[in-house]
Formats: structure tokens, C-alpha cells, sequence
């Protein structure tokens, strides 16, 4: 969610690789700077600029060569690093005497003669057991000065080594009036014990930062201390608070909802409602907080509440509370029909849908928004009558209402006393409880600057008249209320609340366990389906090792409840199958055989082996021999000379379930692009279109948004804040909601004998009607344990594969995976009979799916797979993130380990480690930490160590963001070697396909003028350098595979008035016919509608054309410029006879 992150190379060796040229050897990167969203990198250099522009600009080309992630480079020079300052600032401390006493050293004598050395007792004495003297406020430490102290929490730490060897130590601390960055230099690394929320005494230089124009701490010492006091509740009885928003209340609540359950917890308090505005998308995570500290969470909102669902008046705000299991679910009934039906503006309830569901709910009359208050305000005769409505009323502290002081209706502070003694009274004379809240959006009061800065943004011109909405204890709330005298406000704070809190039960949003669809039969089903095919392709019996592995897994699933989801899943794919679409699996599906024998993956997870398709003779290699049955070589059955098959990945299964079957299985299936919507209509026919929903998403306030947020409010007050608080500030905003959306693929399927408000609430993505997409209220991950989650995604694979089929009349499952020239292109070009020189890489894998890009076309060149396991190796280093650049390609490069023994793959960990002697869950949970880039925690790293883990795996762990699954990786490779196959044998076909799925990206009009004219604008891209457009550098690579084509003897005809098909390329003779949409400004639309109107007969002119096809003025010209209406007059010409 960062907006930009930084790293600090150890050396220049990666630029060096690239150019030698000493203006590189020379440099000194002082750190990079990545931004994700816009995939620019930064290099900051120091010392003074040197070398011409144009020799930055082919730098900047080759690292993006290399790096095909990266969009855009840019260079920069300053002429000190902020380490080289630092190092230089701590040098010149080094000089001075420390006015303080070090420790006794280990050996007992303090005069530095045993085995430390006074540099090393000097590093340990920063850590103090004690700092004296009286800390400053950080926010009085304006200007450079030595030995001040400051005392506050750790609200950052970042620790990282710099290009000398030594470890940054970067902090900063909050002490409640400001923040500030402190930082020191280790030799050696060292656990000070500094974590994020710890409260530290520091004692240091205040020193200005050219690096950062930042005035920082340079650490003298530190010293652990015990935080402030924390806030307590002294009252004897606690309150409950019954109106509370958390960051899901769109653009206005900065509440995480664990801090206020974790405070209401420290507070003794036994319950809290969530009532966010016109959503419950907290509620899954206040489950989990409430479990976590013991606190009974009531499930609530605050609505907006109409009389007439078709009036555009400011609706009222109303809060309504589950009491029971039959209250939640209408009010997931009320959350859907407000988003779905009565949406304006806001999700709106009308009074009379809410009396349908009104059984089960608790309704209170809510602030200053609310009808009642309203009508008290202002007098209305009907404020009885209204108040009768509701189950509760509600009065708030006079601060909340304060802005009403000087309208028309309340000129003092008593006026608002009034208002709330008349609600009471209206309770008194109806019988109705009466109760004190908060309206809570922000924690505590200073936390009121972080509404403020959100509101601001939004253009709310009272945004610093920001009121006092702030979680109160019980004996602030009484405080408040005094004026009511003592037992009233007992009554309204403590009493009133609670009652409305016992009556409410403890309830579970999402029910718990999994919840699949209803299939008879489906576990008697699986079983024989597994069996039969396991049986056909194995023989009866089967062999040893496929029956204790499919026992295994069955166990497993059945046991657990999974059965289903593989029906499913095997329905779905054998839909796709029967139409002629071929399915690709995604993440560790293919770990499991019985999903193979299922046909829902083509991986075959089991030991490399042969099997004899016709007397099922097999053969087992299950101690490493070789990394995949493709790599064995051919052989004929022993028994019967019949040519055997060679399968086998191996790939554990528990990796996609877990040693205990207990991990909730994962089935993305990657089909057709123009397929996906038929699967997903088909998945609405299997179990109706009530019980399929879009998984859906909830979009927040990432890290940049919100340091805008942030930014721009200071630059409206015209204030500057330093880094640290601008830091602390952005933490604080990141998270809250904006707005709606919906996976990819993924849809939610909710059981017959279930609705779906059992499990959710639905809407509209973004309340967007026009979509035609429902999709769950919840984010699909708080549901993904509860019911069955089914990604169906689009992928071009499947659907080029299909045309490649189609082409050529090659059955894709037919494709020997073996094939040796197929294998050679992803080290070399012999088999496409070309030269680098020709093509400019020295590899044949343009336009192979994932193996394409400059990044992997790199890793084949440093690498030179010969095998398929090797390529499956490859794609599991491609796809994860710190897991080849900065890890496996240094380990390689510098002979540590080799390709076959670097972590590829996450089953790399588990079987590694188990092989190493840890017991199966350790190697799982590590795994598990690992392949999600939470590194190795300090019991793992010593449990590693026992079992003889080298340091370099260790180290390697701990620098993985994300990894890819094995079988996924041999999934990705199965369909880009078939892929590959056609390249090479049947390259018309291959270069059809491919530009046929790319047509609006290719250019006829250039590819028609030959090689010089493409070379010539490939030219002229690159001499742009930095300045490209994103879509220059993407047509980069289009004119690249042209430019291959061309090389392989493949012409490219120009695009013909009555031969071109719309959108697809046409095997004309040894030559292409583009369609019309790959000629630049033609477009999808306008070229479906020449091919639509060419059916009646030839064009009698231009102007016939355009009125036939109903096409542009701009069409025309593309098409007259392209030489398409050559033959054609203008208009059509009249004749007399």
C-alpha cells in the first residue's frame, strides 16, 4: 500500500552488468527509489553529475531492458549521501567525551584491556538502563542543539545496512506534541529492543539533515522506559457506548476498529456498538477484535432513514442495533435493499421496508441529524408521536452540537441543554430509555487533527471547527451530563446503555466453518470419479504410492467438507472443455492428484515416473533423480514395447491443504478471455442466479492518496510539519474507505438451504447500477472461510492456444512437452534460424507468455535452461517478489547455490526443510510466514540453525515479499511451452494469433512499409528515452515480435476493403493480413461495423461506405491514408438513362 519504497544496493555491480563504462564503476548509489503505482524507479547518486544526457537516456533504456517492470528511470545527484552525513556527524561526536559512565564490560574491568574494545563498549552503552534529566517536547526543538533529551513512543523503526557495512538505525517518536526521526550508526548489528509502539527515553544531538533539510536526533543513548499512565475508567460502573464509527465510514471516521476495542477493553468497559454510516463493513474485523479482548460487540448502523422512497429530501439518520440472530440478518436485508433499491446519494431506508424488517433490531433516534432532534429543535408539535417510533432516544455531550449556537433555533449553551432535557422527558412520559453517546469518529481528542485533515480534503469549509466526537470513559460521559444532577446521569450514561446492551446477544456476522453448496452425492461422486480415471490412466490395482496419495487426499477433503467445491470445480472446467477452451490452473490446485484425476488441473503432482498407456507398467523415481517426468528419457514399456508416457511434477499436496486437510482449499482456474463470461453464466445455471454473487472489494485511502490528503491540508493552513508527523499523520488516514468494487473472477456461491443475508449483506460495485454486477457487501476475504469462492478468470492463454488450434488442426494436449527445438528456443535461436544481431536478443522467446519479457528473457540468458523443470523453476523466480533480483540471481551469479537448489518455489521451503529434519508443521508454518514476505521470526531462525540450514537460506527467507506455488509455476510453463511449440512450427499461425489478440495495438499502416520503416520508428522511441509515453514503450515490444516475423520471412500485407477480417490476422499465402482494428484510429466498433456493412454487396463510393458502415470523417482518413479506398469515388455518381 506504500506509495514509494526504497532500497540501498550494496554495490553497482547490476548497472555495471549493464553499461562497464566507468561513469557507472565510479558511482556511489546512495539508495533507489521505487514508485509501484507508476513503476518508475529513481537512482540517487552521489557526487556531481557527469556524462551526457544521451548516455543517462541508454542507461535508463537498458535498465528497463533488464527490469521489464520498470516504465519509466530517472537519475539523480546530491552531493552527500544521508549515510555518508550521518557517518561523518557521528565521527565528529566520536571526538567529544560522553558526559556519562559505561557499563562494566563483560571481563569485569572497566579499562577496556580484556577482549572488547572501548569502540565496542562504547556501541553497547546506547543502550541505558537509565536517562537523566527531563525530556523536552519535541515540538520546542526548533533549531540545532547537543545532549537534548525527549521521551515518547516509537511510532516507526526501520533498520538497514548501508554501503560500508554498517546498520542504520532509523526511529521516530511521538510524544504527543510532535514527531521526530532519530538515528544511529552499529558496526554490528544489534536488537536495541526498539519495536514499533514501545515508549523510549532518548538521549542525542539535534542535528539538520542536508540530506532531508530535517532537523533529527544523531542517538547518544536510549533508554527503555514504562509508557504514560494509561486511560482509565475509575467509575464504579462503566458505560457502554451505543453510537461509534470506525474508518468504513466513508470519508469521515479514522477509527481502526481494533484500537477502540482494544481501549474499550483497557477501560473495563463490556460491550461497544459499531454503528458506521450507511455500511457494516466492519463488522467482520470487530468479530475478530472482540474475540481477541473480550468484549461483546453490538452489530449496528447508523441509516438514513426516509418517508417516501421516491422524495430527494435530506434523508434522517436513525441507528439500528441487532439484537438477535433474526435482527442481523434483516439488517443485512436493510444494508442490501438501502444500496440496492434506495440509493441516492446516500443508501437510504425507507420508513416502511424498515418496519417489514424491524423484528429483531433495536432503533434509536440517533444525533443532532436524527428526526427527533429535529423536531424537539424545532418545535414540532409531532416530536411525541415521533418519538414513539423509536426503541430508544438519544441525547450527546452539548460539545457534539455546539455549531447549532448562534442559528436561528439556539442562541447559548442552555438552549442546547434544553433540547436534550425535553428527549429525556419524552423518554420518561413514552417509557422509552434514554441514553448518552459519544457519536465517536476519532479515538481521543488529539485525534480530532485527523478528522479535520479528511474533512479539509473534501472541501468542508468547517473542517477546523471540528467537535469533540471523541471515545469518552464513564467518567467523562458523567462529567458531561452533570447538569442532569447524579442519578439522571447515571441513568442516561451508565444504566441506559447497558440495558440496551444486555438485550442484545452475542452474535457472529459470518457463520463460522465453510458453507458449501448442497450436491447429492458429491462425496460418493468424487471418490468414483477420482477412482476411475486414477484406475485408467494407473491400472487396478493401483500402484502404491497413487493410492496411499489419493487416500490421503481424500481423507482430506471429504473430511473436511470440500467435496463439493471440487464438483464444482470440475464441473466448470469440463463445461469449458466440451466447448473447445482449454483450462489453465492457478495457484497450488495443482498440488492435489485428485484435482488432477478430476480434470480440474492437467499438473500431475505425483513423483516424476512412467506409466504404459497400455498395460500400466509404471516406474517411480522418488529420490530427486530428476526434477520432472518430462525430463526423463523416452522409453518404451519392458512388458509390452509400447512407448510409455512420461509424468509427474513433484509437488506435496500439503502445501494446497495443509498437513491437516484444515486449510480452506483455493481453486483459481484461468479461462478463455472470451470465454470467462460463459462460465460465469453457466456458474448462475448450476445454482441459481439468487445463490452466485461477485466477490467484492472495498477501496481505501492508500499511503500516496492519503499523504495528499495530508499535504494538501497544510499547504491550506500554510503550516509545515516535519517527516516523521507528516508520517505519523498519513498512518493515521491510510485504510479509511472510499468506495466499492469486485474481484476479478471471483464469485461467491452461497448454499440452496441458505440465503445469502445468512452470510452478508450485497450491493452494486461502486452503487453503481448500470454495472449489472452484484456483489457482497463484505470484502470477499472476510467470507472466504464461510462459503465457497470460485475465481474464474480471463487469460489469453487458453484463448490463443484455441486459434492456434484452430489454424493449424494440432490438438494442443498432443504437444510433446519434450520436444528439443521447442526447448532450445529458451536458450537460443537455432531452431527459428535467426541471430541475435537480426532480433537483438540472443534468446527465441518473444511473445511466449511469461517467458517474453526483458526481465525473464534476461534470467534465460543468465541461466540457459535445458529442461522443463528448470523452465518451471524460472517461472516460480519470475513471479515472486525478492525472490530472484537482490536474492537467487546474487546467490547464482556469486556460486553460493545453483539454479536447482536456489528458492524457487514456496514447496522449495517445506520439502527443504523437512529434508533437513524439522518436523512437517514447522516446515509448513515457515513456509507459510515466508511465502506471505513476514520473514522468519527468531525461534525459526535458531530451529533452522539446529537443523544445519546454511546462513544463506536464512538470509534468502528473510528477504521474500511473495512467492508463487510450484504447481502454478508448472501450469504457467505447460501452457507456454505448447505455445512455443507453434512458434516454431508453425510460425504463420503463432504471429496470426498473436497479433490477432493484440490488434489495437499493432500499427498495419508501419508493418505494411517493411523493416526499415519499423526499425526506423523503434529508432526513434528509444532516442526519446525517458520521454516516451507508456504506450510508445509498449509498441516497443510489438514492433520487436514484428520485426521477428519479418526475420522469419513473414510479410505483412496492407489491410484490404474486402478481405480484412475486423479484429483477427488472416494466413494469406507465406504473408499476414492485418485486420481492420490494428490500423491506428480505426478502432474495435468502427472496424466490426465496415465488416457488417461489406456484406451487402461492394462499396459504390466513400460515401456509400461511410453511410452503410455509419463510420467517422476520421475513419475515412485513416483508411484513404492507409491506401484502403483506392478505386473509390467520393461520391456515388448519377446517371440519366
Amino acid at each position: 500500500m506504500a506509495s514509494r519504497y526504497y532500497l540501498k544496493p550494496e554495490s553497482t555491480d547490476f548497472l555495471a552488468s549493464l553499461c562497464p563504462s566507468p561513469l557507472v564503476t565510479d558511482l556511489v548509489i546512495k539508495q533507489i527509489g521505487i514508485d509501484p503505482d507508476k513503476r518508475v524507479w529513481t537512482f540517487y547518486f552521489s557526487g556531481p553529475r557527469r556524462g551526457t544526457a544521451e548516455f543517462w537516456n541508454e542507461l535508463g533504456e537498458k535498465i528497463k531492458t533488464a527490469v521489464p517492470e520498470i516504465l519509466h528511470v530517472e537519475f539523480e545527484w546530491e552531493e552527500e549521501s544521508l549515510e555518508e552525513y550521518m557517518e561523518q556527524v557521528v565521527k565528529s561526536f566520536a571526538m567529544q567525551p560522553v558526559k556519562y559512565s559505561s557499563p562494566t564490560p563483560p571481563n569485569g574491568n572497566g579499562n577496556g584491556n580484556g577482549n572488547g574494545t572501548r569502540r565496542r563498549r562504547k556501541r553497547r552503552a546506547v543502550l541505558q538502563a537509565e536517562i537523566k534529566g527531563e525530556p523536552i517536547p519535541i515540538k520546542e526543538l526548533l533549531e540545532e542543539e547537543r545532549n537534548v533529551i525527549i521521551l515518547g513512543e516509537v511510532v516507526a523503526f526501520d533498520s538497514r545496512l548501508t554501503r560500508t557495512g554498517k546498520t542504520l538505525i532509523i526511529f521516530d517518536v511521538y510524544d504527543g506534541t510532535d514527531s521526530i526521526s532519530c538515528k544511529l550508526f552499529l558496526d554490528e548489528p544489534e536488537d536495541l529492543g526498539i519495536k514499533k509502539g514501545n515508549w523510549l527515553k532518548v538521549l542525542g544531538n539535534l542535528e539538520y539533515q542536508s540530506f532531508d533539510n530535517q532537523l533529527s536526533i544523531m542517538v547518544q543513548s536510549i533508554a527503555h522506559t514504562e509508557s504514560p499512565p494509561r486511560l482509565s475508567d475509575d467509575a464504579p460502573e462503566k458505560r457502554v457506548e451505543l453510537h461509534l464509527h470506525t474508518k468504513m465510514s466513508g470519508l469521515d471516521g479514522t477509527i481502526d476498529v481494533e484500537d477502540v476495542v482494544k481501549l474499550a477493553s483497557s477501560l473495563g468497559h463490556s460491550a461497544l456498538a459499531v454503528t458506521d454510516h450507511g455500511v457494516i463493513q466492519a463488522f467482520p474485523d470487530a468479530y475478530s477484535a472482540g474475540k481477541k479482548y473480550g468484549i461483546k460487540i453490538l452489530y449496528g448502523v447508523e441509516g438514513y432513514l426516509i418517508n417516501d422512497e421516491n422524495e430527494k429530501t435530506r434523508p434522517f439518520h436513525i441507528i439500528l442495533i441487532a439484537k438477535n440472530q433474526t435482527g442481523l440478518k434483516n439488517l443485512y436485508r436493510l444494508i442490501s435493499d438501502s444500496h440496492m433499491h434506495y440509493f441516492y446519494r446516500r443508501p437510504r431506508i425507507p420508513r416502511k421496508v424498515l418496519q417489514k424488517y424491524r423484528e429483531g433490531l433495536i432503533v434509536g433516534s440517533a444525533c443532532e441529524a436524527g428526526e427527533l432532534y429535529q423536531a424537539v429543535l424545532r418545535k414540532d408539535p409531532r416530536a411525541k408521536e415521533i418519538a414513539n417510533f423509536y426503541d430508544f432516544l438519544e441525547i450527546q455531550p452539548l460539545g457534539n452540537n455546539e455549531f447549532l449556537i448562534g442559528t436561528e433555533l439556539v442562541k447559548t449553551w442552555d438552549d442546547l441543554i434544553g433540547i436534550n432535557k425535553q428527549i429525556i422527558a419524552l423518554g420518561e412520559e413514552l417509557g422509552k430509555p434514554v441514553v448518552a453517546t459519544g457519536d465517536v469518529h476519532f479515538l481521543r481528542p488529539e485525534d480530532g487533527f485527523i478528522r479535520t485533515i479528511l474533512l479539509a480534503g473534501q472541501g468542508f469549509e468547517d473542517a477546523e471547527r471540528q467537535a469533540p466526537l471523541y471515545f469518552r470513559t464513564t467518567t467523562e460521559m458523567l462529567e458531561e451530563f452533570s447538569y442532569l444532577g447524579e442519578e439522571k446521569a447515571h441513568e442516561v450514561v451508565i444504566k441506559n446503555p447497558q440495558l440496551i446492551a444486555d438485550k442484545c446477544e452475542e452474535l457472529t456476522p459470518v457463520p463460522q466453518g465453510l458453507h458449501p453448496p448442497i450436491i447429492e452425492e458429491a462425496e460418493e461422486s468424487l471418490r468414483e470419479m477420482t477412482y476411475r480415471s486414477a484406475h485408467l490412466l494407473y491400472g487396478d490395482p493401483l500402484p502404491d504410492i497413487v493410492a496411499s496419495r489419493l487416500e490421503r487426499e481424500l481423507d482430506s477433503i471429504i473430511g473436511n467438507g470440500y467435496a463439493s467445491l471440487y464438483w464444482i470445480a470440475h464441473k466448470l472446467v469440463k463445461k469449458s472443455l466440451d466447448d473447445g477452451y482449454l483450462v489453465g490452473s492457478r495457484g497450488s490446485v495443482g498440488s492435489s492428484l485428485v484435482a488432477t484425476m478430476c480434470s480440474i488441473t492437467e499438473v500431475n503432482p505425483l513423483p516424476p515416473h512412467y506409466v504404459c498407456p497400455s498395460c500400466r507398467w509404471n516406474e517411480f523415481f522418488v529420490k530427486g533423480e530428476v526434477g520432472s517426468g518430462v525430463d526423463l528419457p523416452d522409453r518404451v514399456c519392458p512388458t509390452c514395447g509400447t512407448p510409455v508416457q512420461k509424468l509427474g511434477f513433484d509437488i506435496p499436496f500439503e502445501v494446497f491443504m495443509g498437513f491437516h486437510g484444515d486449510k480452506v482449499p483455493d481453486i483459481d482456474l484461468n479461462f478463455s478471455g472470451e470465454y470467462q463470461g460463459n462460465v460465469h453464466r453457466y456458474t448462475e445455471e448450476l445454482f441459481g442466479s439468487e445463490h452466485v454473487f461477485r466477490a467484492g472489494t472495498i477501496g481505501t485511502l492508500a499511503e500516496k492518496t492519503a499523504y495528499g490528503f495530508v499535504m494538501k491540508y497544510l499547504e491550506q493552513v500554510n503550516e509545515t510539519r516535519r517527516n516523521a508527523e507528516i508520517n505519523r499523520l498519513v498512518s493515521k488516514i491510510t485504510g479509511v474507505r472510499r468506495t466499492t468494487g469486485q474481484h476479478p473472477g471471483g464469485m461467491v456461491v452461497v448454499p440452496a438451504d441458505k440465503e445469502v443475508y445468512d452470510f452478508t449483506p450485497i450491493q452494486y460495485p461502486a452503487n453503481d447500477p448500470s454495472s449489472g454486477t452484484v456483489t457482497t457487501h463484505f470484502e470477499y476475504h472476510a467470507i472466504d472461510d464461510s462459503l465457497v469462492k470460485l475465481d474464474i478468470l480471463g487469460h489469453d492463454d487458453p484463448t490463443m492456444l484455441r486459434m492456434l488450434e484452430d489454424l493449424t488442426g494440432v490438438s494442443v494436449v498432443d504437444i510433446p512437452l519434450d520436444d528439443p527445438e521447442t526447448m532450445a528456443i529458451f536458450s537460443g535461436l537455432e531452431p527459428l534460424e535467426l541471430t541475435e544481431e537480426q532480433i537483438g536478443t540472443p534468446v527465441g522467446t518473444l511473445g511466449i507468455p511469461e517467458f517474453g519479457t526483458r526481465f525473464v528473457r534476461q534470467m534465460l540468458i543468465d541461466t540457459r535452461p535445458t529442461t522443463f523443470s528448470e523452465l518451471v523453476r524460472i517461472s516460480g523466480l519470475s513471479h515472486g517478489t525478492n525472490v530472484w533480483t537482490n536474492n537467487a540471481q546474487d546467490l547464482i551469479r556469486s556460486g553460493v547455490t545453483d539454479l536447482n537448489n536456489a528458492i524457487a518455489t514456496r514447496d522449495d521451503i517445506m520439502v527443504y526443510l523437512i529434508h533437513q529434519g524439522l518436523e512437517s508443521g514447522d516446515a509448513f508454518r515457515i513456509m507459510e510466514q515466508v511465502r506471505k514476505g513476514r520473514g522468519l521470526k527468531e525461534q525459526d531462525i535458531a530451529l533452522m540453525k539446529q537443523h544445519n540450514v546454511p546462513d544463506w537460506y536464512i538470509e534468502s527467507c528473510n528477504k521474500i515479499s511473495y512467492m508463487f506455488p510450484k504447481a502454478h509455476a508448472v501450469a504457467y510453463v505447460m501452457m507456454a511451452f505448447r505455445i512455443a511449440y507453434f512458434k516454431v512450427h508453425y510460425p504463420l499461425a503463432f504471429y496470426a494469433s498473436y497479433f490477432s489478440l493484440r490488434a489495437v495495438e499493432f500499427d498495419a499502416h508501419l508493418a505494411a512499409q517493411g523493416e526499415s520503416a519499423v526499425r526506423k520508428e523503434m529508432a526513434a522511441i528509444s532516442a526519446k528515452g525517458n520521454e516516451a509515453t507508456a504506450r510508445e514503450r509498449s509498441m516497443i515490444t510489438t514492433l520487436e515480435i514484428v520485426l521477428e516475423a519479418m526475420a522469419r520471412g513473414v510479410r505483412f500485407l496492407p489491410v484490404d476493403l474486402y478481405r480484412s477480417s475486423d479484429r483477427q490476422f488472416l494466413i494469406h499465402e507465406s504473408s499476414l493480413l492485418p485486420p481492420f482494428a490494428s490500423l491506428q484510429g480505426v478502432g474495435l466498433n468502427a472496424a466490426a461495423a465496415i465488416v457488417e456493412a461489406r456484406q451487402q454487396g461492394e462499396f459504390t463510393s466513400i460515401e456509400d461506405l461511410r453511410q452503410k458502415s455509419g463510420v467517422t470523417k476520421a475513419v475515412i482518413e485513416t483508411l484513404r491514408l492507409h491506401g484502403c479506398l483506392e478505386g473509390l469515388s467520393e461520391t456515388n455518381q448519377l446517371t440519366l438513362f
